[in-house]
């Protein structure tokens, strides 16, 4: 058995990520047993409640109107005129796929949800290995996998919601980047721009790979050939572009030129009030609005909590090109993203960072950090289902 996880290590990662299933459905069914049985309120309560409508809570029932009747080619709007809640905050892939399945298979929404999620899952984890083995050794791979797949946003691996399709996406791309596979980059990016926002980390990243490649080549004479020069500014172009997209698709559908915006700051009022979007603002608007001055001081050290952290001599053997993608992402997120309870969520792209060997340096450490995930992984389905849901 020890040879053959050897020699095949996706027999490995498949392993980790079935046990790691095993205990985040004991986690969800448990607690939706006890919910039950006991009527308390949660999540996207229904009146004919099942493990998979449980495991479709949230806004996952945005994904299945969508995979039933599309968008709305009107914007809903209160009794004041302003745009509410509705479908266009969420991108086509994958409900899109879950319809195809439901319609293959008979199964309805949140089944097939379920299932699709699920795969998608399975494959984000051997494409993290796979990406992680071209940079560190194979035990610190695999003992990243452990920590994405029992980790205490694991369960987003199975749940209906489009995390794992994107993450599964995202890095396969990030596997070519690395390997050097600009023209295969492209149908990954692509799929994932239209899976989950996103993906302009990574167009930003692959112009820090040119700036890299382009740099070394004029210090050190390295290979640069122009075909593999082309190849990646046609790469973050189309990244980019696909990207950018979907704010232009849900306006020509509508014919509201600030559709996509209109709908995604309509989450935010309920925690800043209705505000203007300006970029690189989220933040400290919600760290002001709930502590002041306080809040805002607190927005400057994490931010460089998270610069010291890129610049760890642990984090920096993962290689330029990851750490680029994890800066980017993470200037992404402070840049257009609102921080409340789906930040930890948000956060799976950057499970590269887990290969680092500051995580996996020691058999006790390795035993704490995934004891310490198990824990907090059950304390994360009690908070967002049943206390503050995302």
């Amino acid at each position: 058995m020890r040879r053959a996880l050897t020699s095949r290590p996706w027999v490995a990662v498949l392993a980790i990520y079935v046990g790691s299933r095993i205990l985040s459905s004991a986690l969800l069914e448990g607690l939706f047993a006890l919910a039950t049985a006991r009527h308390w309120p949660f999540a996207s309560h229904r009146s004919h409640p099942s493990f998979f409508t449980f495991s479709g809570s949230w806004d996952a029932s945005f994904y299945k109107t969508i995979a039933e009747h599309g968008y709305p080619t009107t914007l809903p709007t209160d009794a004041a005129g302003h745009v509410v809640p509705n479908p266009w905050a969420f991108l086509p892939v994958f409900p899109g796929i879950v319809r195809f399945v439901t319609a293959v298979t008979g199964l309805g929404f949140y089944p097939a949800g379920v299932l699709v999620a699920t795969v998608f899952g399975a494959g984000a984890a051997l494409m993290l290995h796979r990406l992680l083995v071209l940079r560190v050794p194979e035990r610190q791979s695999l003992f990243a996998v452990v920590l994405f797949c029992v980790g205490p946003m694991g369960f987003v691996l199975q749940v209906a919601y489009a995390e794992s399709a994107f993450v599964f996406f995202l890095f396969s791309a990030l596997w070519c980047l690395l390997s050097r596979r600009y023209w295969l980059l492209i149908p990954f990016a692509v799929a994932a721009a239209f899976t989950r926002p996103g993906i302009l980390a990574l167009a930003l990243a692959l112009g820090v790979h040119f700036v890299l490649r382009f740099a070394a080549w004029r210090r050190t004479g390295s290979v640069f050939p122009w075909r593999e020069r082309v190849a990646i500014v046609v790469a973050a172009l189309v990244t980019a572009a696909a990207g950018l997209a979907w704010p232009l698709v849900a306006a020509a559908f509508t014919g509201e030129a600030n559709a996509y915006l209109d709908t995604e700051l309509s989450w935010w009022v309920g925690f800043v009030g209705r505000r203007h979007f300006a970029p690189l603002t989220p933040w400290f608007a919600m760290a002001g609005t709930y502590l002041g001055w306080a809040g805002i001081v607190l927005v400057v050290v994490v931010l460089a909590a998270g610069a010291w952290w890129l610049t760890r001599r642990s984090t920096r053997m993962l290689g330029p090109d990851l750490t680029a993608f994890v800066a980017s992402y993470w200037l992404y997120l402070v840049a257009v993203f609102l921080p409340q309870q789906s930040l930890v969520r948000l956060m799976l792209p950057v499970a590269p960072l887990l290969g680092s060997p500051v995580f996996s340096r020691t058999r006790r450490r390795r035993g704490l950090l995934v004891a310490a995930a198990v824990v907090l992984q059950g304390v994360a389905v009690v908070f967002l289902w049943f206390l503050g849901y995302p």
